[in-house]
């Protein structure tokens, strides 16, 4: 049986049907990375850029307790980054 024409390796493009990177440690990245520092300050750029950020809080409703957190625009919580920036003039 004949095995044909190989492609050469300069020409070979991967797939991509496999992470190369085990699951535990992109859940452990995560998991630092969620609730820090560093998402805060990341979601607080993309807010002053006015991007459609959104923020997990507290559900204000105390009696639905099926839902404690809620996620709420940005905007409905810290307001407007245009106006935030002109009151600081």
């Amino acid at each position: 049986m004949a095995k044909g024409k190989r492609s050469s390796g300069k020409h070979y493009t991967s797939k991509g049907e496999r992470p190369n990177v085990s699951r535990w440690v992109l859940n452990s990245l995560r998991r630092d990375y969620v609730g820090s520092n560093a998402e805060l300050v990341n979601k607080v750029r993309a807010w002053r850029a006015g991007k459609n950020v959104m923020l997990t809080i507290q559900n204000p409703d105390k009696k639905n307790t099926k839902e404690r957190m809620i996620r709420v625009p940005a905007i409905d919580v810290w307001g407007y980054p245009r106006q935030a920036n002109l009151r600081m003039r």
